[in-house]
């Protein structure tokens, strides 16, 4: 990319951004960008909704229903959910 296709481009993102109504760039800068996302392992998963058991959750993980991210290394490292997905699967699938 040269250096004049680099200008085009900020400033047509420029443009855009000045196009964005007040209201819209107010409620852009209010938002947190320091929320975290809550990593849940299994056993808390399974503790988090009442009935669920640790081998529904890994079921879920094996199938692909359910993302995580596994910590640590090779097969052996922790699986992770995010909480307000595993919730969000369950209020859509029940």
């Amino acid at each position: 990319m040269t250096q004049k296709e680099k200008q085009q481009l900020l400033s047509q993102i420029k443009s855009l951004i000045d196009n964005i109504p007040i209201e819209e760039q107010m409620a852009i800068s209010q938002v947190k960008s320091t929320d975290k996302p809550q990593l849940l392992t299994i056993k808390e998963c399974a503790e988090e909704i009442s009935g669920l058991s640790e081998h529904t959750v890994r079921q879920l993980v094996a199938q692909n229903k359910l993302p995580y991210i596994r910590s640590g290394a090779g097969k052996r490292g922790k699986i992770l959910i995010n909480k307000s997905i595993l919730l969000k699967y369950f209020e859509e699938n029940i």
